[in-house]
């Protein structure tokens, strides 16, 4: 249900650099609540580069708070998988998911996504082959190939590697999570035996994700020093998880090679300070970049553009960026720490360890797993 009114009478003027997902849903949102939001991307043609996303409780609450909804209605996803878990290489279940735990979740391909939401924008939104530079003092104008445009609030969700978190002062460099991941989607439906989640090897992991078309999206780990590349990604992975259980080896070979994505995980070196300087505000990986060991990139950056969205409504701008400030960075950093934490647990390689974690993971009270993914993924407005 969306909430509140919209109180705000007067529109503002916004730009927004960045074409992802966290910049789209700002831009829709905070069209919806009556500002004239301009998208800025630096890609000659804007798109997902990636495979499938989850989407959980959270952003499914936070989408719905600001009339968005729509764009998460697909069907849910995991209705064909009969178990779900993490299990050790052999195939083993090591933890079950206690049930009903994953029933708000949502699986889309990042494609579908971007284009439903660039479905919700008003025509002329999106200038792309835009690289757009922020002020250095947070001042809301934006330099791109056509010059300086003055707004009312600038937005920068411009991932990652943020130039405006740079150019603001506000950047604490990245830091190598130790791991790289492979992502893919086969190319047909596939069968997955009615089983989905997370395998745990040493230093290896291997996630299995059925889509709604069938497809199946799938993601492998590996502990390897930063920057190593091989000539085939895919039989990369293969060579890995050769041995692992069934359907892993299908489902790396039900894949266009070509299709396989590969990247070296990184997230900020240390939290930002602010998240706010002037009339500029980061959003999503700009502002709180973190691994993916929880699934929640894509749910912070939605919290975000909702959040600043629902702040806007019937406050004076400094005061709603104060707030915005405060709740976010309070939330998103403890979940970024979380995130970091779990992958490092995740990812042990020695022998003693990796036994140890599958022992402690296998006899911790599902109830105490259920509550702390259920604070993680529930979101409330702000207050």
């Amino acid at each position: 249900m969306e909430y509140g009114k919209r109180k705000r009478a007067v529109s503002m003027r916004i730009g927004i650099i960045g074409a992802g997902i966290g910049g789209l849903v700002a831009a829709a949102a905070l069209q919806r609540d009556g500002h004239e939001a301009t998208v800025l991307e630096r890609q000659e043609q804007p798109g997902a580069v990636g495979a499938g996303i989850s989407l959980f409780g959270n952003s499914i609450a936070a989408m719905e708070a600001v009339g968005l909804g729509e764009v998460l209605a697909a069907p849910a996803t995991l209705e064909t998988v009969t178990t779900t878990g993490q299990r050790s290489p052999s195939g083993r279940w090591v933890v079950l998911s206690p049930p009903g735990s994953v029933d708000t979740l949502r699986v889309l391909h990042r494609a579908d996504l971007h284009e439903a939401l660039f479905g919700q924008l008003r025509e002329g939104t999106l200038r792309s082959g835009a690289t757009a530079t922020v002020a250095a003092d947070g001042s809301p104008t934006l330099t791109a190939s056509g010059g300086a445009q003055t707004y009312d609030l600038v937005v920068a969700a411009d991932g990652i590697r943020s130039a405006a978190r740079h150019a603001l002062g506000l950047d604490t460099g990245l830091r190598y999570a130790g791991y790289t991941a492979w992502r893919g989607v086969t190319t047909e439906p596939a069968e997955v035996g009615g089983g989905a989640g997370e395998t745990w090897g040493r230093g290896r992991r291997f996630g299995i994700v059925p889509l709604p078309d069938g497809r199946v999206y799938w993601f492998a780990t590996d502990a390897l020093p930063a920057g190593t590349s091989f000539p085939d990604e895919r039989q990369a992975v293969l060579d890995r998880f050769a041995s692992w259980h069934h359907p892993i080896g299908d489902l790396v070979e039900a894949t266009d090679p070509d299709a396989v994505l590969r990247h070296d995980i990184h997230d900020l070196a240390r939290p930002l300070h602010s998240f706010v300087r002037g009339r500029t505000v980061l959003l999503g990986d700009a502002a709180h970049a973190m691994t993916p060991d929880l699934g929640q990139g894509a749910g912070q950056a939605i919290e975000d553009a909702v959040t600043l969205t629902l702040l806007l409504r019937g406050r004076e701008l400094p005061a709603a960026l104060q707030r915005y400030d405060t709740v976010r960075r309070r939330r998103s950093q403890q979940i970024a720490r979380s995130s970091r934490a779990a992958g490092r647990v995740a990812q042990l390689r020695s022998p003693l360890g990796a036994v140890a974690r599958d022992v402690l993971t296998g006899i911790t009270p599902k109830r105490l797993a259920a509550a702390v993914a259920g604070r993680m993924q529930r979101w409330s407005p702000p207050a």
